[in-house]
C-alpha cells in the first residue's frame, strides 16, 4: 500500500488560516499613516518658513525706519532736524527689492532731563498679509 500524498496536500492547504492578507492590509495601513503624517509635517514646515521670512523682513523694515528717523531727527550735516511733534514722525511703504510690500511707521517722543533732550523712537515694521503677516517693533533712545 502506498500513501496517497495528493490527498494529504489538499488537507494541509485547507487547514491554512490565511495570514498573508491581514498582514498586507496592516502594512498598507501603516504606510498610509506614515505618508499622511509626513505630508502634514511638510505642510507645517513650509508655513513656518514663510512666517519666519516675513518676520525677518519686518525686523529689517523696522530697523531701516529707525535709521532714517535718526537721520531726520539729527541730520549728519548738523542742520536743524525734524520736530518730534510730527505724527507719525516717519512712515514709508517700501517698493525696493527685499522689502517690497513691507511698511514702517516711526513714532517719536521727547523729554528734557536737566537741560538735555532725550528722544525715544519706536519703529514698527510689518510685512506680509493674512496668516503670514509679521510685525516687529524696535525702540531706540537717543540723546
Amino acid at each position: 500500500m502506498f500513501l496517497n500524498t495528493a490527498n494529504l496536500d489538499l488537507l494541509k492547504r485547507s487547514n491554512q488560516g490565511g495570514f498573508g492578507l491581514p498582514m498586507a492590509l496592516f502594512v498598507v495601513t501603516v504606510l498610509a499613516l506614515i505618508i499622511a503624517s509626513m505630508s502634514q509635517i511638510q505642510n507645517d514646515s513650509s508655513s513656518s518658513v514663510s512666517l519666519q521670512v516675513n518676520s525677518h523682513r519686518a525686523f529689517y523694515s523696522a530697523e531701516a525706519g529707525i535709521e532714517i528717523a535718526l537721520n531726520l531727527l539729527m541730520p549728519p550735516d548738523g542742520s536743524a532736524g525734524r520736530s518730534c511733534a510730527t505724527s507719525p514722525f516717519y512712515s514709508q511703504t517700501y517698493s525696493v527689492a527685499g522689502l517690497n510690500g513691507c511698511s514702517v511707521s516711526v513714532a517719536c517722543d521727547s523729554m528734557t532731563v536737566t537741560g538735555d533732550n532725550y528722544y525715544t523712537l519706536i519703529s514698527t515694521g510689518s510685512c506680509g498679509s493674512g496668516i503670514d503677516r509679521a510685525q516687529r517693533a524696535i525702540e531706540v533712545r537717543a540723546k
